[in-house]
This record gives C-alpha cells, sequence and structure tokens, in this order.
C-alpha cells in the first residue's frame, strides 16, 4: 500500500466545494441579500474564478427590475468583472490557475464546426446560449448553491459572488500587470461603445455622428468616433448636466431633447435641420424604443446608418415608416460591439496598458466588498454615476 501525504498535492488539480459571500437576487426588485453561499469546483470545461473587481452595468438593474424575459431567481447577479483562475476542471487547456482574465458574457468557442466564429461578420458564438439563458452551465445544472437550495447563474458570469464557475470559452485572458479594478469595464458597457463605432458601423473620419443617451455605453461610443476623426459629434441627453464629459470625450454639439428651439417638435427634425440631411452614424445606447426611431430618422438620407445599442424591455417594438428606410437609411443592432471576447479584449486591455485607450474617466464610483453592492445599484439608478466599481 502506498501512501501520499495530501501536503504534497496541488488542490487546485482537485477542487473543492468553496463558501463565500455572495450578493444574491432572491427577487425582483427586492434588495440584494448578502449570503454564505457554496460555490461547486468546476467541471469539464470550466473555470472557477476570484473575483477581485465587478463594475456595476445597467444590464443589472434591467434584469433586477424583473424587465429581463430570461430573468430566473434566486440568481447571482453580475457580469462585468476582474477575476484570477483559481481552479480548472477537465479539460481546459486556454487558462491556468493564476491567470487574470475578464469573464464576458458572449462567449468565443473557436471551434471550426462554429460558423459564428468562423466568420468574419459576427461575434455571437452560440455554443452555450440555450443554457446561459437559462441560468445554469452547459450541462444544465447550477454551480451556486445555499442550504441545499439551487441558485442561478446570470449571463454566465455571476460576478456579484466573491469566487464564479465560468465556461472556459468565456474568459478572455489578460496580461498579468493589469489592474482588475479599471480593466473590468472592458468586460461589457465601455467594449460595445467603442465596438459599435468601430466594427459595426465602421465609422470613418470626416464623419458626423449623433449619440443618443450619455451613460457609460454611449460616452464611449463618442470616445470612439472621436478616435476616429469624425468631424461632429451629436450627445444627445435629457440630463444637461452629462454634457461636459460628452464634450471632454470629443462631442461637439450637446443637445437636450427636451429642451428643443421653438418649432421643432422632435429631436430627430432638428439634427436633420442642422445638418441638411442628416448624420452619417447615430447610436441608441438608451434601450428606448422611441429615441430608437429618433436615432434612425436622424440617419443621413442615403447612406445613414443607425445602430441599437441599448436594450428595451421585453415585448416592446421598434417602428418607422417604411420609406425611412426605402431612402437609404440602414437599421442596425449590436451586441458586445461586435467584439469576439477571447480575442477582442485582451487587445483592448493591451491599448489601455500601452496609454492609447484611457478609460479611467469611467469609473466614478467605488465601494469595497460584496456588501457595497447595493450601495452602488443606488448611485447607478439614480443616473449620476457611469461605473461603480466594487471591490472584493
Amino acid at each position: 500500500i502506498k501512501f501520499i501525504s495530501f501536503n504534497c498535492i496541488n488542490m487546485s488539480e482537485f477542487p473543492q466545494p468553496i463558501v463565500c459571500k455572495a450578493a444574491v437576487c432572491w427577487a425582483p426588485n427586492e434588495p440584494l441579500k448578502v449570503e454564505s453561499i457554496t460555490v461547486d469546483p468546476p467541471k469539464a470545461g470550466e473555470v472557477r474564478l476570484k473575483i477581485f473587481a465587478n463594475a456595476l452595468c445597467h444590464t443589472d438593474i434591467y434584469t433586477w427590475s424583473g424587465q429581463d424575459a430570461e430573468g430566473k431567481f434566486p440568481c447571482i447577479l453580475g457580469h462585468e468583472a476582474g477575476g484570477i483562475v483559481e481552479s480548472i476542471g477537465p479539460g481546459v487547456t486556454t487558462v491556468s490557475v493564476g491567470d487574470k482574465v475578464i469573464p464576458c458574457y458572449t462567449p468565443e468557442c473557436r471551434e471550426s464546426a462554429c460558423i459564428f466564429c468562423m466568420s468574419p461578420k459576427t461575434n455571437l458564438c452560440p455554443r452555450i446560449r440555450s443554457t446561459q439563458g437559462q441560468g445554469v452551465m452547459p450541462d444544465g445544472t447550477s454551480r451556486f448553491s445555499l442550504n441545499g437550495k439551487t441558485i442561478y447563474h446570470f449571463m454566465g458570469c455571476s460576478t456579484f459572488s466573491e469566487y464564479t464557475v465560468v465556461s472556459e470559452i468565456s474568459c478572455a485572458k489578460i496580461r498579468d500587470d493589469a489592474p482588475l479594478d479599471k480593466v473590468c469595464l472592458f468586460g461589457c458597457g465601455v467594449t460595445t461603445g467603442l465596438g459599435a463605432a468601430w466594427n459595426t458601423c465602421n465609422v470613418e473620419a470626416n464623419t458626423s455622428v449623433a449619440v443618443f443617451g450619455l451613460g457609460a455605453v454611449g460616452l464611449a461610443v463618442i470616445q470612439a468616433c472621436k478616435a476616429r476623426g469624425a468631424s461632429r459629434i451629436f450627445a444627445i441627453d435629457i440630463d444637461s448636466s452629462k454634457f461636459p464629459m460628452a464634450q471632454k470625450l470629443g462631442a461637439s454639439d450637446c443637445i437636450n431633447s427636451k429642451e428643443l428651439p421653438e418649432g421643432f417638435s422632435n429631436v430627430q427634425s432638428y439634427i436633420v435641420n442642422l445638418t441638411k440631411w442628416g448624420v452619417d452614424y447615430s447610436f441608441d445606447a438608451t434601450g428606448n424604443v422611441q429615441v430608437m426611431r429618433s436615432a434612425l430618422e436622424c440617419a443621413h438620407r442615403g447612406w445613414g446608418q443607425s445602430c441599437v445599442i441599448g436594450v428595451a424591455p421585453a415585448g416592446h417594438e421598434i417602428s418607422t415608416r417604411p420609406f425611412q428606410l426605402v431612402t437609404g437609411r440602414q437599421w442596425k443592432g449590436t451586441a458586445f460591439g461586435g467584439f469576439k471576447s477571447r480575442t477582442g479584449v485582451p487587445n483592448l486591455v493591451a491599448k489601455y496598458m500601452n496609454g492609447e485607450l484611457p478609460i479611467d474617466h469611467y469609473v466614478t464610483h467605488e465601494f469595497t466588498g460584496v456588501e457595497g453592492i447595493n450601495d452602488a445599484m443606488h448611485v447607478l439608478h439614480d443616473g449620476k454615476c457611469l461605473r461603480a466599481v466594487v471591490k472584493y
């Protein structure tokens, strides 16, 4: 009989359940409750992460509010974070224990049989989409529990927890010297705004742009369009206090759509009047279907492109007169800015680290510990916050 000392074994190769703090959403519109949950070890193709920083996104609040048709409770929200690999399941080869990663709600399987990953036209890998939407891992089960009761996953990330389990194909490995409390922003909003301009619409120099909604996503669109050399950038919101930051990032014209000059019944007609034919590119970052229509109808006759970024409440529909499309305008949409996650996010982090892509200005509030998540949600919901980062 051969006896093996456990002191000689790397326990990361034999991961055990972990008990940790998590902010659990038991039901819509109820304050999150900090609980001591159990996080099971990762199974095949899975990775368990220690989360160090989590930025709150309006999508978290959208699901918490009960407007998300896929919202499943109880769950652990959170999807814009940075962490370190604590353990890996069988078959995982692209990340190792100790690696810094950003979990991404849009996976990238990179399999040759995946026509989406193989196509340069999209980033919408469907490999784990069905189970992710059901709040479970690819095998149909959850890795979270509390006293034997199942707690569901959210967007394949669930980062309102000190530890989480995600699919390997959702892990974007980043450089070791990247500060997680800053680059966590690349997990959703900032990346989405940058990519809407750079990938989905491919904004060109010396063009005109209109951006509706000046939260972090809309401001990232402005930053991206300015970087591309857009000559005129309209920033539109109903809160004029957001205009200074928009101007700092490159907006040339700021419009409060509730304070239009006399003679204009809607903001699209006002923008068309200012530009004669409309803007070359327009972006909705509000999730309001009426604003989506305004964005389309201020696009340039003949070639204007309008991109829907914001997520509307379940059941809402967009509308316009067909003539708007017949006369050359194009309506587009984007998810995660068109970036293939495991390929694109590390490149964005590298640009940030090299000083080419500043993002620190988006962090307006900071909190400490899982206990601070409710406070972070309050400031984000009040509209005076771009990104609140919670450090665990």
